[in-house]
């Protein structure tokens, strides 16, 4: 009987490459097409020999079967929870860029925003117990596999965890779209946590209050609102621009953040 829960399913050659390049990713086996057997699907099997996990070869119509409707490139493997990573230790990170995500729903978005900040080199990413995507397989996709390799911190309470960060040293930075300031009238050479709401409410009231800023990108044409990975993206990139430009190139002093 094939299992039809989709949550544990990772496909395609780069995921299901990045999930077993990661020492977190439990995979139960991997199921690839028989006609498949290109360089990269046999380094693939390689390493899945390395870490001892049983690999089925199988009619495609049979991976079709696994992932209906889905483009897998003639492989999928069957992954055990991934594990969320502790707060705590993100705290303690020798980087200082850390997202918090208030209520992303959508694994799509989640995936994209997972994989923009492990492109920026981010600390990690803050998501609450309720009102969030969960680490699906869906999520590992769509973030090409850069779950494998980036640390997603749950807690219970998003407030008290933006106080924590707070003791820590960082400045906490909403995106807000009735916010006065520009997202790049900030000063991101200080450690900071970017604070983004879900992709119809935007920041709750509580979360917003406990912003020691509040930053908003233009929207210069008739919709309201970014894709919450879109305006993430968009901020993390200023928060590289403004680190790795070095003095004298034509990067403007934005003055004090307060």
């Amino acid at each position: 009987m094939l299992r039809r829960d989709m949550d544990n399913h990772i496909f395609g050659v780069h995921a299901v490459f990045e999930a077993l390049l990661s020492t977190e990713q439990h995979l139960e086996r991997i199921h690839v097409a028989r006609e498949v057997n290109s360089p990269k699907i046999k380094q693939l099997l390689e390493l899945a020999q390395s870490r001892r996990v049983p690999v089925r070869r199988e009619e495609r119509a049979i991976i079709d079967r696994l992932v209906p409707g889905k483009t897998h490139q003639g492989i999928v493997a069957i992954a055990g929870a991934l594990p969320y990573a502790d707060f705590e230790a993100m705290l303690r990170s020798d980087n200082s860029v850390i997202v918090v995500l208030d209520g992303v729903e959508d694994p799509h978005n989640l995936g994209a925003i997972i994989r923009t900040a492990e492109a920026c080199h981010a600390s990690g990413i803050v998501v609450p117990d309720r009102h969030s995507a969960p680490l699906s397989a869906t999520v590992v996709k769509a973030s090409a596999g850069a779950t494998a390799h980036f640390p997603v911190a749950r807690v219970t309470n998003l407030v008290v965890a933006l106080d924590r960060l707070k003791e820590h040293g960082f400045w906490i930075v909403g995106v807000d779209v009735a916010a006065n300031r520009m997202w790049t009238d900030f000063d991101y050479k200080v450690p900071t946590a970017v604070v983004l709401g879900g992709e119809h409410r935007g920041l709750r009231r509580l979360v917003k209050e406990h912003c020691d800023v509040l930053v908003k990108l233009p929207m210069l044409g008739k919709i309201e609102s970014l894709n919450a990975s879109v305006a993430v993206a968009v901020v993390l990139y200023e928060i590289v621009r403004q680190r790795t430009i070095p003095q004298g190139l034509g990067l403007q002093e934005v003055g004090s953040n307060k």
